[in-house]
């Protein structure tokens, strides 16, 4: 078997672990696994196969074969808060999903890409790009005024790769990536806010429009997509009239139900545009917090708006006699990585 260095990166990343975790785990050393990843020294066959049992994988996982799809360009959100090892270890997801869907479109058509590029510097740091691009971004997408039904629906309808992160990688915030052969976008599974994925939607939307070139991370790069985010879902010749000036929870919590946007978001807005001074924004904000709605705010809670194109695509293809074990097995992933990646309905 021709052994791809590669993969057993991918496989370390996939797992989470560090080096001397997974020397430990297969009874050599960290130097050793260095030597695997940089295709130094090829481990012996008994090796081989505890580095496949450590990493719950088929030793044909390491096989060589398919190009590798870079993921350097993603979008990563709070990049101070997590760790190099989770950033790596949602990459990693994301890697494989590149191979499911690779597989899968071989077997059955999936939405064609189109979405629009309107770039936005990233050294703008308070211009009108972001707001112009979204109203733009909604004009090709949406064409319709008030809010937006169902981004995810609508991400996955022009071809974007929409997938929830397995609770390994909770700590990561939602992110995307704008790589060939598909953008795609990953959520945190943790949040289970409706409001908020939707708006996490929108912001990573601003990215593949806006920052293709773009350095990720870069904190005027993510206010850019936070602005963005706030003018797709809330339009601001739609939704200025409705704002109130001040903080008048009954009237946002109507907007919250009728926008698909959260209180805070909806302050936010009201900030931005003028309608609400920064002294009462301010004030607004801090009784968001004593009230502990930070967290949590009141309302009904709503099921989050779920990505179905693989879940459907492997319903269809299954419905031709590829089952989950062959998608994966074509795909060289576990069946398990598979099912977390792409649950059932």
């Amino acid at each position: 078997m021709l052994f791809d260095c590669e993969r057993l990166t991918l496989a370390r990343r996939l797992r989470g672990l560090r080096k001397n975790q997974l020397a430990q785990a297969v009874g050599t050393t960290p130097k050793a696994i260095g030597q695997y990843e940089a295709g130094v020294q090829r481990p012996e066959e008994p090796t081989l196969r505890r580095l496949a049992i450590a990493l719950g994988v088929p030793v044909e996982f390491f096989q060589s074969g398919r190009s590798p799809v870079s993921m350097d360009g993603a979008h990563f959100r709070s990049l101070r808060s997590t760790t190099q090892i989770e950033r790596d270890q949602a990459l990693a997801y994301g890697r494989i999903a590149t191979d499911v869907v690779a597989v899968l479109e071989r077997l059955v058509d999936l939405p064609e890409v189109d979405l629009p590029e309107y770039p936005v510097s990233p050294e703008e740091i308070a211009g009108p790009g972001p707001a112009e691009a979204a109203r733009l971004t909604r004009k090709s997408m949406v064409e319709r005024a008030g809010p937006v039904p169902h981004v995810v629906r609508l991400l996955e309808s022009h071809g974007v790769i929409v997938l929830v992160l397995p609770r390994a990688a909770e700590r990561v915030d939602a992110f995307s990536v704008g790589v060939h052969p598909r953008p795609m976008v990953f959520f945190n599974p943790a949040k289970g806010d409706y409001w908020r994925n939707r708006f996490d939607a929108a912001h990573e939307l601003g990215h593949l429009v806006m920052h293709a070139d773009a350095e990720p991370g870069e904190k005027i790069v993510e206010d850019q997509a936070h602005r963005f985010a706030a003018e797709f879902l809330m339009p601001e010749a739609d939704i200025a009239g409705e704002l109130p000036a001040g903080p008048d929870w009954d009237r946002l919590a109507e907007l919250k139900a009728s926008w698909g946007v959260s209180m805070a978001a909806l302050l936010y807005r009201a900030r931005t545009l003028g309608i609400m001074t920064e002294p009462v924004y301010r004030n607004a904000m801090s009784a968001l917090s004593s009230r502990g709605w930070r967290r949590q705010e009141p309302g009904q809670a709503r099921p989050l708006e779920q990505p179905t194109m693989l879940t459907r695509a492997l319903e269809v293809v299954a419905g031709a006699g590829s089952d989950r074990d062959r998608i994966a097995g074509d795909a060289r992933v576990t069946r398990a990585d598979l099912d977390l990646l792409v649950p059932r309905r």
